[in-house]
C-alpha cells in the first residue's frame, strides 16, 4: 500500500465512532460515509494487510464484569530471557497487554482481577514462575480511573486543526 486516501482517512475515523451491533455493521458505516459495504470491506482488508488497522474490537468497560483492581507491572528482563518471561506472562487470561521497552524495566503488562486479593494472588504466581521478586519489579496499582476513550481524529490532524480534546 503506497499511500491512504482521503477516503481511507474517512474510513479510519468513522471506525472509531460506535460501531452499531446489528446484523451487517459494515453496510450502516458505509452508508455513513456514503459508499457501498462492498468498497468498505475492500478498503479494510486494504488497511489491515498494510498494517494499518491491527483489529477491529469492542471497548469493555471492565467494573460492570466485575473487575476492580487492575496495576501496571514493570519486569527488569535481561535481553536473552524477555520471550522467556514474556512467555510466562501471556499465559495468564488477566494480563491484557504485554509489551517490550528499552529501559531496565524492559517487560510491562497490565493485569486485571475481580480484586486487589486476587490481583496480587494472581501477581504472586507470576513472580514465582518468572523468578522475580517483589522488590526487583515495579507494581503500579490503578488508583483512579481517569481515561475511558482515546480516539485520535485523523481527519482533524490530516487538515491541521489541533483539537485539544483528546
Amino acid at each position: 500500500m503506497n499511500e491512504i486516501d482521503p477516503l481511507d482517512i474517512t474510513i479510519l475515523d468513522v471506525l472509531q465512532q460506535d460501531i452499531p451491533l446489528v446484523s451487517r455493521p459494515w453496510e450502516v458505516l458505509a452508508n455513513r460515509i456514503g459508499i457501498s459495504e462492498s468498497v468498505l470491506l475492500e478498503r479494510l482488508k486494504r488497511l489491515c494487510q498494510a498494517g494499518i488497522i491491527r483489529g477491529i474490537s469492542p471497548v469493555i468497560e471492565s467494573r460492570s464484569l466485575g473487575i476492580n483492581a487492575a496495576t501496571l507491572v514493570a519486569f527488569p528482563v535481561p535481553e536473552e530471557k524477555i520471550c522467556e518471561v514474556a512467555e510466562i506472562i501471556n499465559q495468564c487470561p488477566e494480563v491484557s497487554h504485554n509489551f517490550r521497552r528499552e529501559h531496565h524495566y524492559s517487560l510491562w503488562f497490565t493485569l486485571a482481577a475481580r480484586d486487589k486479593e486476587s490481583l496480587n494472588k494472581i501477581l504472586d504466581t507470576i513472580l514465582t514462575r518468572t523468578g522475580f521478586s517483589e522488590n526487583t519489579i515495579l507494581n503500579l496499582p490503578t488508583v483512579q480511573k481517569i481515561k475511558v476513550d482515546v480516539r485520535f481524529p485523523i481527519t482533524r490532524k490530516r487538515e491541521g486543526i489541533v483539537d485539544g480534546s483528546a
